[in-house]
């Protein structure tokens, strides 16, 4: 839901990024080694896609870092070096996936969504309640049979809802695993996106707000 790119090619950085946000993800980027710790310590990330050979603070000694933390965010390890010794150090330091450059896009996404599987409870693939079912693989959602056109961020709002079962998800909670680091906490980007979420889920309404604490489905 949540990924980390840490790569210092930052061309290559950025089109990664945007790949990942089309598939639904919240994605932040950094050039560094020691950007990767920082953000690593300051917010809570399902997965961080991580190169190698990074400037400052080298990529294993990130990874090693985070290993050392107790930090339950997983570790797709990037690198030009694809030997099997390359492969075997990379997964030896902490590493969850390896993967090699070049690499083809769909296969990236696809690693990344099965780490994120592994990150926290597992979750089904699919997520039903009241009428809803979202598909989580093909990012698809419908309403008592009816398809639900979602954009990627209304879809992970109501999969984290989903997810929450039947729980109260707070609004803090949602920008922190729904947007990147980029959003402000102070725009009402949520309250905004739950406005949109619930006239796409038609009535009668299954969204309720719990004043002061957050939503629930």
């Amino acid at each position: 839901m949540r990924v980390l790119v840490a790569e210092d090619e930052e061309i290559l950085a950025e089109l990664v990024a945007t790949g990942l946000r089309r598939a639904g993800f919240a994605v932040d980027t950094v050039y560094s080694g020691d950007a990767a710790l920082a953000y690593l310590g300051l917010h809570d990330y399902d997965v961080v896609v991580l190169d190698r050979d990074l400037p400052r603070v080298h990529g294993d000694d990130v990874a090693r870092g985070l290993v050392a933390s107790g930090s339950r965010t997983r570790i797709l390890m990037l690198t030009a070096a694809g030997s099997m010794e390359d492969r075997v150090a990379g997964l030896d330091l902490g590493a969850d996936d390896y993967l090699g450059k070049p690499f083809e896009f769909p296969e990236l996404v696809s690693r990344v969504r099965a780490l994120r599987r592994r990150s926290a409870r597992p979750v089904p693939p699919q997520l039903e309640r009241h009428g809803i079912r979202l598909d989580t693989v093909r990012r698809t959602a419908s309403r008592d049979g009816r398809d639900l056109d979602l954009s990627p961020k209304e879809f992970s709002v109501l999969q984290l809802l989903l997810e929450a079962d039947g729980g109260t998800v707070s609004a803090e909670e949602l920008l922190e695993r729904a947007w990147d680091a980029n959003a402000d906490p102070f725009t009402g980007a949520v309250r905004v996106c739950m406005s949109k979420l619930r006239g796409k889920l038609g009535e009668p309404a299954l969204i309720r707000t719990v004043q002061g604490v957050g939503y629930a489905l």
